[in-house]
């Protein structure tokens, strides 16, 4: 089955359709079906990582005894509602003509397809529409995000339907601005208080549409807090992790290094190990290094490996700094340095590791993958064909 978002005034009928279909489809041994039950349905969630689908076969899923009730219950949180009661409450309030939940939804539409027109539109109507959040009540952490217009453009912590980046992200974002959003306004997000920012330097979607370090260069031309303000993400063991450092050690922890660059050129400060680690900035690290604390020195470990700068590696492990650790709390806490260098493919700090000792056999705390199955899972010939001569299994 082909599971499309319904348009966001649909009614509660049409989602029961969905469900009603998604049910049959699966029944029909659906692989879509079977996976969107497996991702979404929360018996089919890790208890503790819950985001994470456990570790269950199609023919498991296809198996389970399920009802209408459950598919309902799928349908909302693939829509990234709670359950069906949060989703029905939410058609309640959007499908009444002129309320405020059906005149933020339709700015947010307008914001993630890039309709300036319309948005501009809709601001001129309603200017207070500039400053308002989302109610939805969502199967996040917390449940209401309270995102602003301004949080859609960094297409990150919202419903994940709704992120993505369209090609005019610069002039969306300008428009909201220059119409009086709050820069560093803080919403919901991952656990703790994030802004536009945090959730931008730290999104897929904008880099790959190649409008992030622009997207960075407008917050900032608006006033956005260049050290950052509230929560910043970092890669623990959440589908996007969290962090207490600035946008640019969110921009490195999640290897936007571009975004990471622009931050320094506005005046960013790179003036710790860390920073000067996953910069690449050899000098630097080397001079910062005698007076790094312990907790610096793992950071940098894991912003160098992860980035490939061999020689920082080669400077840090010179000193002591034990390449078997898990990263430290904010750097993908879940691998090793030599997980992180095998998912970036790179080979000089693969072999590096493995020559100073990297183990083989340590499994990253959320997958459970060795170097070797991370290697095999993303397609890294070379580095599997390597790994394997040197006894992995």
């Amino acid at each position: 089955m082909d599971l499309n978002p319904l348009p966001f005034r649909a009614s509660l009928e049409q989602y029961r359709k969905q469900a009603e279909e998604l049910l049959e489809a699966h029944k029909a041994g659906d692989s879509q079906a079977i996976r969107v039950f497996h991702e979404r349905h929360p018996r089919f969630l890790d208890s503790k990582i819950t985001w994470l689908p456990k570790n269950l076969s199609d023919s498991e899923i296809q198996s389970a005894a399920l009802d209408l009730a459950d598919a309902q219950l799928t349908i909302a949180r693939w829509y990234s509602f709670q359950d069906w009661p949060a989703l029905a409450q939410y058609v309640a309030a959007v499908t009444q003509d002129g309320s405020p939940v059906f005149q933020f939804e339709s700015a947010v539409e307008a914001v993630i397809a890039g309709d300036l027109a319309t948005l501009e539109s809709l601001l001129r109507e309603n200017p207070e529409l500039v400053r308002a959040r989302s109610t939805r009540f969502l199967c996040n952490d917390p449940p209401v995000h309270r995102a602003t217009l301004l949080h859609y453009v960094a297409a990150n912590g919202v419903e994940g339907y709704r992120q993505k980046t369209p090609k005019n992200a610069v002039e969306i974002a300008r428009a909201l601005l220059q119409a009086g959003a709050e820069v560093d306004a803080l919403a919901d997000m991952y656990g703790r208080p994030c802004t536009t920012m945090s959730m931008l330097v730290s999104s897929c979607h904008p880099a790959q549409a190649g409008v992030q370090v622009a997207l960075v260069e407008t917050l900032l031309d608006f006033g956005a807090a260049i050290d950052g303000r509230g929560g910043h993400w970092g890669g623990g063991e959440h589908e996007g992790g969290q962090s207490s450092g600035s946008p640019l050690t969110t921009a490195l922890t999640f290897g936007y290094l571009d975004a990471a660059e622009a931050l320094v050129r506005r005046g960013a400060r790179a003036d710790d190990l860390p920073a000067a680690a996953g910069l690449g900035r050899l000098a630097e690290a080397a001079q910062l290094l005698p007076l790094a604390d312990a907790a610096s020195r793992h950071a940098a470990l894991a912003l160098s490996a992860q980035h490939g700068h061999a020689e920082i590696v080669r400077l840090l492990l010179d000193t002591g700094e034990d390449p078997n650790r898990y990263n430290p709390e904010g750097h993908h806490t879940h691998s090793t340095p030599l997980h992180q260098a095998i998912a970036g493919d790179h080979d000089a700090v693969v072999r590096l590791l493995v020559e100073r000792g990297a183990r083989l056999d340590i499994k990253d705390t959320i997958y459970q993958g060795t170097p070797l199955g991370w290697a095999m899972h993303l397609g890294k010939a070379e580095i599997e064909k390597y790994l394997r001569a040197h006894g992995a299994a």
